[in-house]
C-alpha cells in the first residue's frame, strides 16, 4: 500500500481530529489514527469510544487497504517538516511504515486496523440542517456555562432543546445559566432534546467552516455531524437535565445598562483585589453611577471604582463572582449589556441590548451573599 500526500495538508486534516486523542493505558490502539486509503482518498479517524472525528484527503495512489498509526510520533515529525510531498509505503505483512520526504526516510510501525473500535452506527436517526455559523456561535456562547463537576454528569454538557422553528442551547454549572435560541433552524420534531458532553462540543466548533451548512443527526445515543470534510460522532449523557425554565426569573423590574468593553476593563481592575477564593465584587448601584467594590481582608487589599449606568430601579447592592461573570460577558459579541435585578439575594439576567439577527440570548447569574 502506497500514497503520496501533502504533509502540510496531512498535518492540518490530523490537528483537526487529534484533540480527540488522549493517553490511553488500557486500549493503546486509541493513540492511533485509522488510515483507510480507497479511490484516491485517505480517510483518518480519530477515537475516545466517546467521541469519534473523521476527515477525508485526497492523495496520489491507486492502492487501497487500512492500518493505524501511532499519533504522537506521525503529527511531532509533520510538525518539522517544510511543505512537500511525502510518500507512505506499508508493508502490509508487518505494517511497517516507511515515509520518504526530500529531508530523508523515515520508519514507524503501525498496527492492523482489525484492532481499532468500530464507528457507531447512524440508525434509526432524526436530523435536520443548520448554518455552521450559527451552531458555532451557540456553541461559544454555552460552553463557557459548562460543569466540571462529574458528579453532576447532566451538567457537564450542552442541553439542545427543539421546537418548530428554533434550537435553544442551554448550559448551566449550578452558579450561572447560559440560555441561547436560534430562531432560524427548522428542527423536525417538537420537544425532543439531548446532551451533548463538553469535549465533543469543543472539538466540533474547532473545527466548522462557517461559511457553510452542517448536518446534524441523532438518536437514542448519539449525535452525528456532517459538514465540510469533517464528520463527528459523539454519545449523548444518559442524564436528566435541570429544568431551567423554573431557574429564570420571571420578573426582575430593575435595569442597569452598561458600555460592556468599559464595564469588562473596570472589573477587571477591581477583581485584582478581591478575594481569590471568592472572587466578589459589590456592585452598588445609586442612580446613574454603578459604584464597584472589592477586598481581601487577609492581606487589606481594596478597589474601588466608579462608572456611569444607565439605571431604572430601587437603589441596591448586590454581589457577584468576578471571574464567572466576566468569562460570561467575553463571549459576548454587543456594545452595550443589560441587567435585570430584582433583590440582593435574587438571580440576576444579563442580555446584549441589541440581539442579534435571529437569536435570543440571556445569560443568568447568582448572586454572592456580600462580605463572603
Amino acid at each position: 500500500m502506497r500514497f503520496i500526500v501533502s504533509s502540510s495538508t496531512l498535518q492540518k486534516n490530523l490537528q483537526s481530529i487529534g484533540g480527540v486523542i488522549g493517553t490511553n493505558h488500557v486500549l493503546p490502539i486509541l493513540e492511533s489514527f485509522l488510515f483507510t486509503l480507497e479511490k484516491g482518498r485517505l480517510t483518518v479517524v480519530s477515537t475516545d469510544l466517546e467521541t469519534t472525528m473523521k476527515v477525508s484527503i485526497e492523495v496520489q495512489s491507486k492502492d487501497e487497504g487500512q492500518l493505524c498509526v501511532q499519533a504522537k510520533v506521525l503529527m511531532d515529525y509533520l510538525k518539522n517538516l517544510p511543505e512537500q510531498p511525502i510518500t507512505f509505503d506499508v508493508n502490509p505483512a508487518d505494517f511497517s511504515i516507511d515515509i520518504t520526504s526530500e529531508q530523508g526516510k523515515y520508519k514507524v510501525m503501525g498496527e492492523d486496523a482489525k484492532s481499532f473500535p468500530a464507528e457507531p452506527k447512524s440508525e434509526g436517526t432524526t436530523q435536520f440542517a443548520m448554518s455552521a455559523a450559527e451552531l458555532s456561535d451557540g456553541i461559544a456562547k454555552t460552553l463557557v456555562a459548562v460543569s466540571n463537576d462529574d458528579l453532576r454528569p447532566a451538567m457537564c454538557g450542552v442541553y439542545f432543546d427543539m421546537n418548530p422553528g428554533s434550537l435553544t442551547l442551554v448550559a448551566t454549572d449550578a452558579h450561572r445559566l447560559v440560555r441561547c435560541t436560534k430562531t432560524d433552524v427548522a428542527c423536525p420534531a417538537n420537544g425532543e432534546h439531548f446532551i451533548v458532553p463538553r469535549k465533543a462540543l469543543v472539538q466540533l466548533k474547532n473545527n466548522l467552516n462557517t461559511s457553510t451548512e452542517v448536518t446534524l443527526s441523532y438518536n437514542q445515543n448519539h449525535l452525528f455531524v456532517d459538514g465540510e470534510h469533517i464528520h463527528l460522532s459523539c454519545r449523548l449523557i444518559d442524564a436528566k437535565f435541570p429544568d431551567y425554565k423554573m431557574v429564570i426569573p420571571a420578573d426582575n423590574p430593575f435595569r442597569m445598562t452598561v458600555n460592556r468593553l468599559d464595564f469588562v476593563s473596570a472589573l477587571r481592575r477591581v477583581s485584582v483585589f478581591a478575594n481569590k477564593t471568592t472572587n466578589q465584587v459589590v456592585f452598588d448601584i445609586v442612580g446613574n453611577s454603578l459604584h464597584l467594590y472589592a477586598q481581601d481582608v487577609d492581606f487589606s487589599f481594596e478597589g474601588n471604582e466608579q462608572m456611569a449606568c444607565q439605571y431604572s430601579g430601587e437603589d441596591m447592592k448586590i454581589a457577584f463572582n468576578s471571574k464567572l461573570l466576566l468569562e460570561l460577558l467575553l463571549v459576548l459579541d454587543t456594545d452595550e449589556v443589560v441587567f435585570e435585578l430584582s433583590t440582593s439575594n435574587r438571580a440576576g439576567l444579563m442580555k446584549p441590548v441589541v440581539q442579534r439577527d435571529h437569536e435570543d440570548l440571556l445569560m443568568l447569574m447568582m448572586p454572592m451573599m456580600i462580605g463572603v
